[in-house]
């Protein structure tokens, strides 16, 4: 899967090749993402999609299934490891990244996506909104609960978002 963007980048999905680049730039935004290991970028490397410009990776993002109890079809999508170099930002890529992701997760049938952020002007442009944490207690358990820069989930300052993949906003 490859996408052309306006800007002079492309998506595509990522290889192996890939990870250690990735794993560079998760490193390198680390003050706004939770950390990864190279050997968890490889694991999930057939989640994550690329961004490249001028013969170079300047962007990356993955997705994480969280499912819900008792209800399969209730599982909720959420975009993880979303960066950008920061000389790339404002020409489209990280919203190419995440309508790729989505247009992946399409086929799945989730009822949403979420995404905990600092950076919730930008969700918020692509329809998100924000939500109580309360609402994402799988991601919680499963994801902040192995965070090393807070100890409780509640007091971090990420914002919870959300956007409803069902009726009008999914034209993916």
């Amino acid at each position: 899967m490859t996408m052309k963007g306006q800007g002079g980048f492309a998506i595509r999905s990522a290889t192996l090749g890939d990870a250690e680049r990735i794993y560079a730039m998760i490193h390198l935004n680390r003050d706004q993402l939770v950390p990864r290991s190279l050997g968890n970028v490889v694991e999930i490397i057939d989640r994550f999609f690329v961004a490249e410009a001028e013969g170079e990776m300047v962007g990356c993002a993955t997705y994480q299934i969280h499912p819900a109890f008792g209800d399969a079809a209730a599982a909720t999508v959420e975009v993880q490891s979303l960066a950008v170099k920061s000389m790339f930002r404002r020409r489209g890529i990280g919203k190419a990244l995440v309508e790729t992701i989505i247009e992946r997760i399409s086929g799945f049938g989730p009822k949403d996506i979420v995404a905990l952020t600092f950076a919730p002007e930008f969700f918020g442009a692509l329809g998100f909104v924000e939500i109580p944490k309360t609402k994402v207690m799988h991601k919680l358990y499963t994801g902040c609960m192995n965070c090393t820069k807070h100890t409780d989930p509640f007091t971090c300052p990420e914002i919870a978002m959300k956007r409803e993949l069902s009726g009008p906003c999914s034209n993916y």
